[in-house]
């Protein structure tokens, strides 16, 4: 009898899953289900997926639901295409309700945005909850303007211990 070979599935549609428009719609849907009936701008939004996947670089912090890579900081720098994309997909499925106003478009979540998260149980999806209250109670009621400036500071830090690391190995003791 021949040997079966375990065979991994291909991921889906051949593209992978991580750090997807995919993923990164369904993360903003818990952050903007525990901001209800606040709305965020697409900066906020980016800087909320930022300190969802990265909480455990914040002092206090839960632990990260992803692990800490070197230079994450600049994530937060790249993440615009991603963020727009995402919700693009949330909202496309009526996840997400956009608002237009004098200042631009604001994004909130709706009661159909609290019914599909109640609707998820997986241990991701409770990490994911427990973060994303975490965040609406430490950066909800901060303004535009100081979430900005705390993620301008902090950005450059974030990583960098991995640069630390790197530079005690090439020294020859």
């Amino acid at each position: 009898m021949p040997e079966q070979v375990k065979q991994t599935p291909p991921p889906i549609d051949g593209h992978r899953l991580f750090n997807t428009p995919l993923e990164c719609g369904f993360r903003l849907l818990f952050a903007l289900d525990a901001c209800r009936p606040n709305s965020a701008d697409l900066q906020r939004l980016i800087s909320y997926d930022y300190l969802l996947v990265h909480s455990g670089d914040i002092a206090g912090g839960p632990p990260s639901l992803h692990p800490p890579v070197p230079f994450r900081g600049s994530e937060w720098i790249v993440k615009r295409d991603l963020v727009r994309a995402g919700l693009g997909l949330v909202f496309a499925r009526d996840l997400v309700t956009k608002i237009l106003t004098p200042d631009g478009i604001m994004f909130a979540g709706s009661e159909l945005t609290t019914a599909f998260v109640a609707l998820l149980h997986t241990h991701y999806a409770a990490s994911l909850r427990e973060r994303a209250h975490w965040l609406a109670e430490e950066f909800g009621a901060a303004s535009d303007q100081d979430l900005q400036a705390f993620m301008t500071e902090k950005v450059g830090q974030w990583g960098a211990e991995f640069d630390r690391i790197s530079a005690l190995r090439d020294l020859e003791l």
